[in-house]
């Protein structure tokens, strides 16, 4: 296990994403469309977009819309400087591939400081 970023610990509620200012995805089309990530450990492959990603997360955290913890298949250096701008814990290279070991109804637990993640089936409340 890497830890990528933070030396932290979050818990809660998931929201994975395959393929976010207000906290809601609002791209049309996609499989979160609709879905908030504030509060919520946030996983999906690796970074998209532009350079602006990082003050995108970081204007999220400052408003209290920003997801706790972040999980990356690999995390590029995009990502990796908006966790840190946004004090969000951020670990990658786990031994399994989170996309295929972690689904919606599950509850994880994020521990950057130990480079572990826990998942308990079927906890979530949403």
């Amino acid at each position: 296990m890497h830890i990528t970023v933070e030396d932290m610990v979050a818990e809660g509620d998931k929201v994975v994403s395959r393929a976010t200012n207000s906290g809601i995805f609002i791209e049309k089309g996609h499989e979160l469309e609709g879905q908030k990530v504030t509060g919520r450990v946030l996983v999906f492959p690796r970074g998209k977009g532009s350079t602006a990603a990082p003050y995108v997360l970081y204007s999220s955290a400052k408003r209290g819309n920003s997801p706790i913890a972040i999980i990356n298949i690999e995390a590029d250096a995009i990502v990796a400087v908006a966790a840190v701008m946004s004090d969000i814990p951020l670990v990658d290279k786990l031994e399994q591939n989170p996309l295929e070991v972690i689904n919606n109804g599950d509850w994880v637990t994020v521990d950057a400081d130990k480079g572990v993640v826990k998942i308990t089936t079927g906890k979530s409340e949403t």
